[in-house]
C-alpha cells in the first residue's frame, strides 16, 4: 500500500473526471445535427462498422447491442484488425473513433482506403485533428483528453453515440438524467475485497463493452494483468484461472442477460475469487459477493450510472499499488506507431 501524496498522473485524471459529465451533456446537444446525418446513413445502409483502438474500441463494443436493437447489423472491430484482416466496407456506415484523431492506425486506414467511403464518419474530441479534417465527425466538447487512461473521453464518446441513437428514435431522457444526477455508492468494501489479488478479470453480457473499458483502465493504471472476457467466453475454460488471487468484476444491467451475470458471480465466488458486481439490474443482491448497487437501468443509462463509479474504483485500485499511478512508463497518450 502506498502512502505518498497523490501522484500527478492521478491529479490530471481527477481534473478530467471533474468535468466529464458537463462536457458529455454539452457534447450531446452540440451533436444533434451531425448525428442526424449519421442516423440517415444508418437507415440507408442498415449496417455499421465501428472502428477504433483501446478505449475507443471498448466504446464501440459497448454500443454494438444498442444499434443492433434498431435492426442495424453493427459490429465493432479494432482498427488494427481492419487494416490486417479487413471486413468489406461496401454498403456499410463506417464510424471511426479516435479521441485524439491522430493515432497511427487512423492515418494509415484513411491512406489505404483513399479517404474512406461516402458513408465514413468520425468521432473524436479534437475538431482540428486529422480525423475531423478527413471525415464528417461528431466532435466532443472540451478538447483533447490530456491524462493517461481514458475517463472523460469515454463519457463524451458515449454521449455522442447517445445523440445518434436519439436520432434513430431512442429517448435520451433517462441517460441524460443519469449524467445530471450521478449516483455515489460506497466502493470501499469492494476495494478491500481485492486487497490480495494479483490480477483482475472484468466481464459482462450486454454491458461487456463497459467491462472492457474498465479492464483496460485497470491494467493501464495498476500495471497488473487485468483484462476482460465476455461472460460466455469466461465460462468456456478460463474459469480454470479463478481463485483467491484473481479478482472478478462483473457488470449487470436491467436486461435479459442479468440472470447469466448472476450465475457467473455465483460460480466465480464458489471458485474462491473475490467477486464484485456493479449492479443496475434491480434484482436482489447476490449472496457471497460484493455488490455496488445502482438504480435499475439498462443501455446507456446503466453505462452513465456505472462508468464514473467504476473509474473511481479503478483509480483507487491502482493508487493502492503503484506509487506513480497515472504516469505511463511504456505507453503514450497518443499512440503514433503500430
Amino acid at each position: 500500500m502506498t502512502t505518498s501524496a497523490r501522484p500527478a498522473g492521478l491529479v490530471a485524471i481527477d481534473h478530467e473526471m471533474a468535468r466529464q459529465a458537463s462536457d458529455a451533456i454539452a457534447s450531446f446537444h452540440q451533436a444533434v445535427t451531425p448525428a442526424a446525418k449519421i442516423a440517415g446513413s444508418l437507415k440507408s445502409t442498415g449496417k455499421l462498422l465501428l472502428l477504433g483502438m483501446g478505449g475507443s474500441h471498448a466504446v464501440g463494443r459497448a454500443v454494438e447491442p444498442l444499434y443492433r436493437a434498431h435492426g442495424i447489423d453493427a459490429i465493432a472491430l479494432p482498427l488494427s484488425e481492419q487494416l490486417g484482416q479487413p471486413l468489406s466496407v461496401e454498403g456499410k456506415t463506417i464510424l471511426v473513433t479516435s479521441q485524439s484523431g491522430e493515432s497511427a492506425e487512423v492515418l494509415r486506414w484513411f491512406g489505404e482506403t483513399l479517404g474512406g467511403t461516402p458513408h465514413t464518419f468520425g468521432l473524436t474530441l479534437e475538431g482540428g485533428s486529422f480525423l475531423a479534417k478527413n471525415a464528417p465527425s461528431l466532435v466532443g466538447v472540451g478538447g483533447t483528453e490530456k491524462a493517461f487512461a481514458a475517463t472523460r473521453s469515454l463519457t463524451i464518446s458515449f454521449a455522442l453515440h447517445l445523440a445518434v441513437l436519439a436520432a434513430l428514435g431512442d429517448d435520451p431522457a433517462g441517460a441524460l438524467h443519469t449524467l445530471e444526477s450521478p449516483q455515489t455508492p460506497d466502493t470501499a468494501p469492494a476495494l478491500a475485497a481485492l486487497n490480495g489479488v494479483r490480477s483482475v478479470v472484468t466481464s459482462g453480457r450486454r454491458l461487456q463493452g463497459l467491462a472492457e473499458a474498465i479492464g483496460l483502465g485497470l491494467t493501464e493504471l495498476s500495471r497488473l494483468p487485468c483484462f476482460s472476457l465476455e461472460g460466455g467466453q469466461l465460462r468456456h475454460g478460463p474459469m480454470e484461472m479463478l481463485g483467491p488471487s484473481v479478482g472478478v468484476v462483473l457488470f449487470r444491467g436491467a436486461d435479459a442477460t442479468a440472470g447469466l451475470v448472476r450465475a457467473m458471480a455465483i460460480s466465480a465466488a464458489e471458485a474462491g475469487s473475490p467477486v464484485i458486481v456493479f449492479d443496475a439490474s434491480g434484482e436482489a443482491p447476490i449472496e457471497g459477493v460484493n455488490t455496488i448497487p445502482f438504480a435499475p437501468a439498462s443501455g446507456l443509462a446503466a453505462i452513465f450510472a456505472m462508468l464514473p463509479v467504476a473509474q473511481s474504483f479503478m483509480i483507487a485500485f491502482a493508487a493502492a499499488r503503484v506509487e506513480n499511478a497515472g504516469t505511463p512508463v511504456r505507453s503514450t497518450k497518443i499512440t503514433r506507431s503500430e
